[in-house]
């Protein structure tokens, strides 16, 4: 074989290997209504628009968390932890790059009741705040004298004060943080806005996780990350809005589900990033205020968080593993998460 017949067979040997991996990449489905959000329950059946489809917005991350949506700027915000950075997505324009780096290995994100931005940071163990001109402000980095762990998820009620889920997953090795010996119980705080003071409000989760408030704010879900299976535990709130009581579990995840971070719609439906990489469970799930299965939205990926923005807080912004998708349903998200 002479060498330009040999270089045209190898070039074509090689196209060839390239394209099952081509072919396996992931494409949004040309059907309407979308095959990938699934009806489990009749009454899930008005929040799919018949017309919408899950679309992938943005790829190549190393575990994308942690989205919040800034409608005054018509952008995203994520926590891509392992490179330590917080990327930004455009709704105008569709770019993406890179909001924050370094920053601090950040977890969750979410704003306060003034539009500012509160992040959960695992390198530095606190909450802060970003103000206005982009100083930051610590909110907590210590209970009783000792660095919290790692905070994980947050959410603002009404009244300002600000709840935060504090595992230990940053501290347990180098790939989201420094490793570090915990010294704290793995509790949930309520940081109080008159005070500036936390409190613990849930010292009985092992391993807390995702945190979501029901729209009238007299319940707390919080997942249960050191048990399994893990469960969604909800919690009534007192009429003070500074306490948790009655604790009860909600909905208990099948043997390899991982139920992660967590958002509720105005009719108090929890909408749960979920998936460990088991085919038919990596996606988001729904379930409606009694804890029962009503729907799901089938992804590539495992979701680990979710938010809900645009205009209307009617589109979906789901955080995958390595990529972000988005679906426009027919409902909207709650303030303050």
């Amino acid at each position: 074989m002479n060498r330009r017949r040999f270089l045209s067979s190898a070039l074509t040997l090689a196209a060839c290997a390239v394209l099952p991996r081509l072919r396996a990449e992931w494409q949004p489905s040309p059907r309407y209504p979308d095959p990938l959000i699934k009806i489990i329950d009749p009454g899930f059946a008005k929040y799919r628009i018949a017309s919408a489809k899950v679309e992938k917005i943005a790829s190549g991350f190393r575990w994308a968390e942690g989205p919040v949506w800034f409608g005054d700027g018509r952008t995203l915000l994520w926590s891509d932890i392992p490179n330590n950075r917080i990327m930004r997505w455009d709704e105008e324009t569709g770019a993406v790059g890179v909001f924050r780096h370094p920053a601090n290995f950040t977890n969750g994100n979410t704003r306060d009741r003034q539009g500012r931005l509160l992040s959960c940071e695992h390198l530095t163990r606190r909450i802060t705040r970003t103000e206005y001109d982009g100083s930051i402000t610590v909110l907590a980095d210590a209970f009783e004298g000792k660095p919290l762990n790692s905070p994980n998820d947050i959410v603002c009620k009404s009244d300002g004060s600000i709840w935060f889920s504090d595992p230990p997953f940053g501290v347990l090795g180098y790939y989201e943080g420094e490793m570090a010996k915990p010294e704290l119980p793995t509790n949930v705080y309520r940081w109080d806005p008159s005070t500036k003071r936390i409190t613990v409000v849930a010292g009985d989760i092992n391993r807390p996780n995702g945190l979501a408030f029901s729209p009238d704010e007299t319940i707390l879900y919080i997942i249960e990350a050191g048990i399994s299976p893990r469960v969604i535990r909800a919690y009534d709130v007192t009429q003070n809005g500074t306490q948790l009581t009655n604790v009860r579990t909600l909905i208990t995840a099948e043997p390899n589900g991982t139920p992660d971070g967590m958002r509720v719609d105005v009719d108090g439906n929890i909408w749960c990033g979920w998936g460990m990489g088991a085919e038919g469970l990596d996606g988001v799930a729904i379930f409606n205020p009694a804890g029962n299965p009503i729907g799901r939205i089938d992804l590539p990926e495992r979701c680990a968080n979710l938010c809900f923005g645009g205009r209307h807080r009617n589109r979906l912004f789901m955080c995958a593993s390595t990529s972000v998708y988005s679906l426009f349903v027919n409902t909207q998200g709650v303030l303050g998460g």
